[in-house]
């Protein structure tokens, strides 16, 4: 049996906030590992340093690192600190070519950056070259989504003997719908051989994806929600892959994101005009009023909606537009922040900019904007056409602000549906992604706001007290590492 005492972990990710962000995952890789190191476990996160992340401040490691890559190696700087608030080690590899020059994470707007796999395979393999010359030889290597997909591969294969030969790893797919391929003739810059582009490998109709191939090598696999890893087993919801997903499936399991308590709290939030609790709601209301002054909205008495999300088809941000006419129509405001597809950014600023009196779009992202929305509106417009977690309706919940989300993903693991008959619930669902849909749970809500202020009321003050915090998600990660040892100490036998 694996021992029950701390557990030394490395996670190897491509985003981790403040350092960098483009999604979900940037905040799953560090609060997760905040919450581990509360638990007593030894974490540690290697990430690179891309142009846009400042090294003030940092200790630089001495010498520099060789990375095996390609026809020979390359050598990256090693710079370390602290992940904020803890004493989280968070490593950078800068490679000034592959990572520094640039002000991306993954591709530059409007277009795809051709080097990708050396770029990713140079933080996989960094990853594990860290490690050896800290001296850290990990328990677990936790990787993160297709960037970081080959550590399994290597693991098994290169790395299967030496520094790295009793640790397990585990994969968390975050989105499995974002699984770039490359040439095959790129094979070479991974150093893997060719037994492993293989359909249980690395091959994906005659393409390499880094991807694929992690999900055969993983020893254990995660989702991000317990709902998504059912979702993902179907052709429906598999992005190709459900294949796969259902062979692996005894070693997948779906642990359900926690949020960061600390920061999104509105007895304590400091980007809100007045702080309020669940024991005290009135300060709500002073907070919707003051957004709607801060985004030159009247300050009526009508239900004030939400919108903050990546503006794209997945997150149905298309089905707001074509429904919005209609929604304002019921007599509310709506609030939309956030950016993405060039062409729903100008309509939706367009729109704007007709200074409609029940109508503002903010394109862009303003984390203080963000968390005065969720303050300050009353219902909360999330009509995903697929989320294998989602942030936002927890965030939602935990300010009183009722979600109206589609019945998808971890919207349905984490949102409680309104009951009229007892009152029960946290929010309002719809199932067909069309605007309709949308427009229908949309009047519900808005109904239930007049017509039925105390069942309103009583949604807010139990969505208010629900525990979406990272203590049981961590918990829940624990043991899946301690599955992932026994079963990698079961093959060594």
């Amino acid at each position: 049996m694996v021992e029950h005492g701390p557990l030394s972990i490395l996670f190897a990710a491509s985003e981790c906030v403040p350092f960098a962000k483009a999604g979900g995952l940037g905040d799953v890789v560090s609060a997760l590992p905040a919450a581990l190191a509360e638990m007593g476990h030894d974490v540690r996160i290697v990430l690179p340093r891309y142009g846009t992340i400042s090294t003030e401040g940092m200790t630089r490691h001495p010498g520099p690192l060789g990375v095996p890559l390609g026809l020979g190696e390359a050598f990256c700087a090693v710079y370390e600190t602290r992940l904020p608030g803890t004493q989280v080690p968070v490593y950078f590899l800068e490679h000034e070519q592959l990572f520094g020059a640039r002000n991306y994470l993954y591709d530059p707007p409007g277009r795809h950056a051709v080097d990708n796999l050396t770029r990713f395979t140079f933080l996989s393999r960094g990853a594990l070259q860290l490690g050896k010359m800290l001296g850290f030889v990990p328990d677990v290597l936790h990787v993160h989504d297709w960037p970081t997909a080959l550590v399994p591969i290597y693991l098994n294969t290169l790395e299967a003997q030496g520094h790295y030969r009793r640790t397990a790893s585990v994969l968390t797919i975050h989105n499995l719908a974002y699984q770039p391929k490359f040439p095959a003739d790129q094979m070479y810059v991974t150093q893997l051989g060719w037994d492993t582009f293989r359909e249980d490998g690395l091959e994906d109709h005659g393409a390499i994806s880094p991807l694929k191939g992690g999900l055969y090598h993983a020893t254990m696999l995660s989702t991000v929600s317990p709902n998504y890893s059912r979702e993902i087993r179907t052709p429906e919801g598999g992005a190709g892959l459900d294949h796969v997903m259902r062979f692996r499936g005894a070693d997948l399991v779906g642990i359900l994101n926690g949020i960061d308590d600390r920061i999104w709290n509105p007895r304590t939030d400091v980007h809100i005009p007045v702080q309020f609790g669940p024991e005290d709601i009135s300060g709500k209301a002073v907070c919707k009023r003051a957004l709607q002054r801060e985004l030159g909205l009247p300050e009526r008495r009508v239900p004030l909606l939400g919108v903050i999300s990546r503006l794209s088809f997945q997150k149905g941000v298309d089905l707001v537009v074509e429904a919005l006419e209609r929604i304002l129509a019921l007599d509310v405001q709506l609030v939309v922040l956030g950016s993405g597809d060039p062409q729903l950014e100008g309509w939706l600023k367009a729109r704007s900019d007709r200074q409609d009196d029940r109508f503002r779009a903010v394109i862009g992202y303003s984390e203080p904007l963000a968390h005065r929305i969720e303050a300050g509106t009353d219902i909360f417009l999330m009509p995903s056409r697929f989320e294998p977690c989602g942030l936002n309706q927890m965030y939602s919940q935990r300010y009183g602000t009722l979600p109206v989300v589609r019945a998808t993903g971890g919207l349905l693991d984490t949102v409680a549906p309104y009951d009229a008959s007892t009152g029960e619930g946290t929010g309002f669902f719809f199932g067909e992604p069309s605007a309709d849909a949308l427009l229908d749970a949309v009047r519900w809500a808005v109904e239930t706001y007049r017509e039925r202020p105390d069942h309103f009321r009583a949604m807010q003050l139990r969505a208010m007290e629900r525990d979406f915090s990272w203590s049981k998600s961590a918990a829940r990660y624990v043991e899946l590492y301690r599955w992932a040892l026994e079963r990698k100490r079961f093959d060594e036998r």
